[in-house]
């Protein structure tokens, strides 16, 4: 049996996005990736890759929902990456993602192609 509290802390993983440091310019991405989050992710993304030097790569093997606010973002990040002269990598890019982009004609510029 779950306990209430329980419960309602994984809907709210759920619904929230989180950028997390691995060392050495790696991050992971996680939970929610969409209008509601983007904001937030927005300035935590900044944040995180304006503190260092060199090559950016985020793995978002553990984004669980995406939406057009996601892709959004993703192309923000990539501008901010471009004017400041770093690269920026996406790694295990959700499908519906992918497929938001190509619709989109942005796949190329996740692929970093």
């Amino acid at each position: 049996m779950n306990e209430p509290g329980a419960s309602h802390a994984q809907a709210t993983s759920r619904a929230q996005g989180t950028l997390r440091a691995q060392g050495d310019g790696r991050y992971t991405l996680e939970g929610a990736l969409t209008l509601a989050t983007v904001a937030a992710l927005r300035v935590q993304g900044r944040q995180a890759f304006g503190s260092g030097s060199g090559a950016i790569t985020v793995d978002m093997t553990a984004v669980e929902r995406t939406d057009s606010g996601g892709l959004a973002l993703l192309v923000d990040w990539l501008a901010w990456a471009h004017a400041a002269g770093r690269e920026l990598k996406f790694t295990a890019l959700p499908a519906p993602l992918l497929a938001l982009a190509r619709v989109s004609d942005v796949e190329d510029l996740l692929a970093g192609r």
